[in-house]
């Protein structure tokens, strides 16, 4: 398959994202825990606030690292701080040399308080810049903290994205009209979320011409048709695909097609694999992006995945719902064969 074009929306700066404490991205350091990382060849360590190893998440063996960084970051001292604003540099900067087109930064699950949220996601986006060239994807799921991170957008890099307008989220609809951004328009409803290809299009149909009648021109739109993990149903990738090739099909070769395609493999064995050959599916049926960690996919690991392999044959029968239960490919797993 020859991908010309793939829109990869980074995912990695999000307070969402978790790292297990017995994993091998947490370590014991100078009397406490940190997190190891890379920049330029050299390995440093962005320790980990004592609060953040006190609580419920760090109990249950979770630590959200990028929610470390920020509060380390802004709240922290010295050596401290600056890990952490060098952390997320680093997380902007690796992203865009793997083949990002936005950046993505939500910090939602950083606090409750809104305020505080607004003034992180201004300050993220601002030392994001810092590192990297690219346009940034603004995510939340409160207007005021979208509001915040767009006017924090620097305009010369390209028009900033909003993540996402949808018909139980209008208000977001006027934020993105007002900043002149690009969209991820979701199919999800005033009141659920559709998992059949039909109420997918019902939905898109009615946000992407509220959109266009609002003056936002259709290569401005990347929808969302909504991804669904494949362990809740064996049909959920299939009935995903098919969405995504009638939405092309429908729309043209202008708007863009986007979802956050690492949902599918979630509760599943080997989700790089997974996310990888979904993502190669996904394209194969229409799709020009995807909101994914570029460091495991981007156009040029699409382009080489084989095909011809075990684990790629084992993970599209999952996909596409001819490996009843997956069970076939979770016993390779098992097995260690893939």
């Amino acid at each position: 398959m020859d991908i010309k074009t793939f829109i990869a929306v980074g995912e990695n700066i999000h307070c969402t994202r978790i790292f297990k404490t017995d994993g091998k991205f947490v370590v014991k350091h100078e009397g406490g825990h940190a997190i190891p990382y890379k920049n330029g060849g050299t390995t440093r360590y962005m320790p980990i606030p004592k609060v953040m190893t006190e609580g419920a998440d760090w109990e249950a063996g979770k630590i959200k690292h990028c929610a470390a960084a920020i509060r380390q970051g802004v709240y922290g001292t010295g050596a401290d701080r600056d890990a952490g604003m060098d952390y997320i540099k680093c997380l902007a900067k690796s992203q865009e040399d793997s083949g990002a087109t936005y950046l993505d930064v939500n910090v939602d699950e950083f606090s409750t308080d809104v305020d505080e949220r607004a003034r992180l996601m201004t300050w993220t986006v601002k030392l994001a810049q810092e590192a990297c060239s690219l346009p940034m994807s603004i995510d939340s799921s409160n207007v005021k903290i979208l509001q915040a991170g767009l006017d924090a957008c620097d305009r010369k890099r390209g028009a900033p994205m909003l993540n996402s307008v949808s018909l139980e989220r209008m208000s977001a609809v006027d934020a993105a009209i007002k900043a002149r951004a690009v969209v991820i328009a979701s199919a999800a409803g005033e009141h659920d979320l559709p998992c059949t290809t039909e109420g997918r299009l019902d939905n898109l149909s009615k946000i992407i011409s509220l959109l266009e009648r609002n003056g936002v021109k259709r290569s401005a739109i990347h929808v969302d048709p909504l991804v669904f993990p494949i362990s809740t149903d064996q049909n959920n990738g299939k009935l995903f695909l098919e969405a995504v090739s009638r939405i092309r099909n429908i729309y043209g070769p202008e708007i863009h097609i986007v979802a956050g395609l690492s949902n599918v493999s979630f509760g599943m064995p080997g989700r790089k694999l997974l996310n990888q050959v979904f993502t190669w599916l996904a394209v194969q049926a229409g799709a020009d992006g995807g909101i994914v960690d570029p460091m495991q996919i981007n156009k040029n690991i699409l382009q080489k995945m084989d095909t011809n392999s075990e684990g790629f044959k084992l993970a599209r029968a999952l996909l596409t719902g001819e490996d009843e239960f997956g069970m076939n490919y979770i016993t390779a797993c098992r097995e260690g064969t893939i």
